[in-house]
């Protein structure tokens, strides 16, 4: 060995050196990424509470929450604004951390809840129980779980071939969200104006009148499948190198993919019970968390947390728009969320792949 040659073998680290280093940043950059949109969330959260429509001082507002509020303001923040900010934020986070495991886990960009069907099978049942049950609130929001459910169960059941395909279950889940709207489209021909009206308000994805009523069942939903995803974190960490890879490091392919697919349609189909489909939240969200995350993880948290900003503002926005109506959430995420969802597609048909 050369000087030079031994010099340089004592400058540069182990690998294993390098390795960590390169993991320790990264998990410093995850947790100023998670922090910094935490504390942004918190920010948007407090401002949703005092401004808009009932306005209440800041101070007036935290007065409140501590216990301390007036009858009035205890009617606005308690009642009208409270439990409407944190449906909000709870369904973005559900469908933020949705979106993040299903693109994830099948390696593809479109493979987002509102489009391969599950929120799309949520409708269907959402409008069948409207229009031809004469259902109404929490009935109609179960319903709406069940249907999503089920256009989950169909579509593992049509796409499985000895295992599963990402490609082919994206195919399969337009497939069936398209049979689906026609199902919509049918039911809300045969209905009455005043009911297509109400179903119409659902199928955009509106927070307007949302109260305990919607918030503490999404809540309980969420702090079960929450902690199920984290569990299984590792697992999809391990599932995006391949199934061969993964089997190879001791995971159990199918089962781990099974109890995923299960958590993310669970989310996102009590997230479209509470609220509707607010579109395209979960095809946003995940890839801005991974962006901000750049640790070439799933970044289900920095997801999760992008998604409930997303609604929080979208739905404080559609509340003050000029002109003294308020807009469904749904409008403002699909103006959003329509332009980049071309944009994929542009960026597919340029590279001749299916996402």
């Amino acid at each position: 060995m050369t000087a030079v040659e031994s010099v340089a073998a004592q400058e540069s680290p182990p690998p294993g050196t390098v390795i960590s280093r390169s993991r320790e940043l990264a998990r410093k950059r995850s947790a100023v990424v998670i922090g910094s949109l935490a504390a942004l969330l918190v920010v948007f959260f407090a401002l949703a509470l005092s401004f808009g429509r009932g306005y209440v001082p800041l101070p007036d507002m935290l007065s409140t929450l501590a216990g301390q509020g007036s009858r009035s303001t205890d009617y606005i923040i308690l009642d009208l604004k409270l439990p409407r900010s944190l449906a909000a934020v709870l369904v973005g986070v559900a469908f933020g951390v949705s979106g993040a495991v299903f693109q994830s886990l099948l390696g593809n960009p479109l493979a987002s809840p509102d489009v391969i069907g599950i929120s799309t099978g949520a409708s269907a049942a959402a409008v069948l129980g409207i229009s031809v049950l004469g259902l109404s609130g929490v009935a109609v929001s179960g319903l709406a779980l069940g249907g999503a459910l089920a256009a989950a169960a169909a579509m593992y059941a049509l796409t499985w071939r000895g295992g599963i395909s990402g490609s082919r279950l994206v195919l399969v889940g337009i497939g069936i969200a398209a049979i689906l709207l026609s199902v919509v489209s049918y039911l809300m021909t045969r209905t009455r104006v005043a009911t297509a009206q109400d179903a119409l308000v659902w199928l955009t994805g509106s927070l307007n009148g949302r109260n305990w009523t919607q918030v503490v069942p999404l809540a309980l939903i969420m702090a079960v499948l929450l902690p199920a995803v984290a569990v299984l974190a590792r697992q999809l960490g391990l599932l995006r190198l391949g199934d061969d890879a993964a089997r190879g490091l001791g995971v159990s392919v199918e089962p781990a993919r099974l109890g995923l697919l299960a958590a993310a349609v669970g989310l996102a189909g009590a997230a479209t019970a509470a609220a509707g489909p607010v579109a395209f939240v979960a095809l946003l969200a995940a890839p801005i968390g991974r962006r901000l995350a750049r640790d070439g993880s799933p970044a289900l948290a920095a997801s999760g947390l992008v998604g409930a900003a997303i609604v929080l503002v979208a739905d404080f926005a559609a509340q003050n728009l000029p002109g003294g109506v308020q807009y469904p959430v749904g409008v403002l995420t699909g103006a959003i969320g329509a332009p980049y969802l071309l944009l994929l597609l542009a960026r597919a048909n340029r590279t001749g792949k299916g996402g």
